[in-house]
């Protein structure tokens, strides 16, 4: 099956109901092991539409570089914020989620008026802001794919940088995930600060 193309349609049918400006959410890193959870808004300015806009999971990381240096040039506006493991571990990684999104909407320069968000749950939102809920809003709206590169870059980032502090795990290569390298760094030298003890094989180590 091809891989669909991201529209501006559901914020082209916004603005013109009056919901301006119209910013997409998305989220990296529900997943992993180890690291924060990273959620992204983006305000896409309607006459600067970086090309190539997809999925940040279909693009290789290269691109997906590219994209993140266009999409922070040309938006309206753009925020990141993230939870990380102990937010994590204290509640859940669906609330973890919820609350980066909260923040990263919060935190856009020019506040939104409408929020497309990926996948099935709307965070809490400002007085005021409407939000609506697309399942693979990352592969159908270009709003979010904005933001689906956004949030995985900065995350992706983040973890090379935990790399250099933490040594021994190869975060800059599986970036957290629960390879099998991973697994046996984890087995080898325990857990750290960046781990999430209520994920996967780290629970029996917490307990």
């Amino acid at each position: 099956m091809a891989q669909p193309i991201p529209t501006f349609s559901l914020e082209r049918r916004a603005l013109k109901q009056g919901f301006a400006p119209v910013a997409g959410v998305d989220e990296a890193g529900r997943g992993p092991l180890a690291g924060p959870v990273v959620a992204a808004a983006v305000i896409l300015d309607p006459r600067a539409i970086p090309a190539g806009l997809a999925d940040s999971k279909v693009l290789d990381p290269a691109r997906r570089e590219e994209l993140y240096e266009a999409i922070t040039g040309s938006a309206l506006a753009c925020s990141i914020a993230s939870s990380g493991p102990l937010r994590i571990d204290a509640t859940d990684i669906r609330k973890a989620t919820l609350h980066a999104m909260t923040r990263a909407v919060a935190g856009l320069s020019l506040p939104a008026r409408h929020v497309l968000v990926d996948g099935r749950d709307v965070p809490p939102l400002p007085l005021g802001v409407s939000g609506e809920a697309i399942v693979d809003g990352d592969a159908l709206v270009l709003s979010i794919a904005a933001a689906s590169i956004l949030a995985k870059v900065h995350r992706d980032r983040l973890m090379v940088h935990v790399d250099r502090v933490h040594p021994g795990y190869g975060f800059a290569i599986h970036k957290g995930y629960g390879t099998k390298a991973h697994r046996e760094a984890i087995a080898a030298n325990g857990p750290c600060l960046h781990h999430r003890m209520t994920f996967g094989t780290l629970k029996s180590t917490a307990e």
